[in-house]
């Protein structure tokens, strides 16, 4: 099923990207892998990927000028998707291998997995939970309890707790695990990654850009 609607997913040299693309193609979208400002805010919704270090990844998306794009995109109000270190780059701050500053688009700040009888990084599927009731966002006909695809060893604390979707347990540890606040959706997983249930989440994408319009 094709639409007409384009989502941009931003290369800063740190994202599984082109399995977001082919998630993202599955559903209908036109997807375009791209570091190009006016292509990006061109675009119906922009996805932020992600694997590696926060401080490099950070230091990417100032070097390529894409820190303020993805402000200036988000705040047209149209659907953005943050996916793993995406999701985290969100933050205030991340305390991986020192401290580092994020977007700080969203308030809170990004720790690692501490109980040292776990093994870190999270590897897997785990379950998703419900903290709140998930409406007609990204995760919509997601079920509860749902398990999805991680890969991880730090996780995002925000300050605005009402904002949390779903947390999932590790390490002894009931951690968000993804959040929505407005038009801005996040999750820790890789929902690319999680089978014909995380392309749920890529179809929510495609509806709400279609119903934008």
């Amino acid at each position: 099923m094709k639409n007409n609607k384009k989502v941009a997913i931003i290369d800063y040299g740190m994202g599984n990207l082109f399995s977001v693309k082919l998630a993202c193609e599955k559903v209908g979208f036109d997807s375009l892998i791209t570091n190009d400002k006016p292509e990006i805010l061109q675009a119906d919704a922009l996805i932020l990927p992600g694997v590696g270090a926060f401080g490099d990844a950070m230091n990417a998306l100032k070097k390529m000028d894409l820190a303020e794009t993805i402000k200036e995109f988000i705040k047209s109000g149209k659907p953005f998707l943050g996916i793993c270190l995406g999701m985290q780059l969100l933050m205030s701050e991340s305390e991986e291998f020192g401290m580092h500053k994020g977007l700080d688009i969203i308030k809170g700040k990004v720790v690692k997995f501490s109980n040292k009888n776990e093994k870190v990084p999270q590897v897997g599927w785990n379950k998703i939970i419900k903290a709140k009731d998930w409406g007609n966002g990204l995760l919509k006909n997601v079920l509860n309890n749902e398990y999805m695809y991680f890969v991880h060893s730090f996780y995002c604390q925000p300050v605005e707790k009402e904002i949390i979707l779903s947390k999932t347990n590790y390490a002894k540890i009931d951690y968000c695990s993804s959040f929505q606040k407005e038009n801005i959706f996040a999750c820790q997983f890789h929902p690319e990654k999680s089978g014909e249930k995380g392309l749920i989440i890529y179809e929510n994408l495609a509806n709400l850009c279609q119903k934008k319009n």
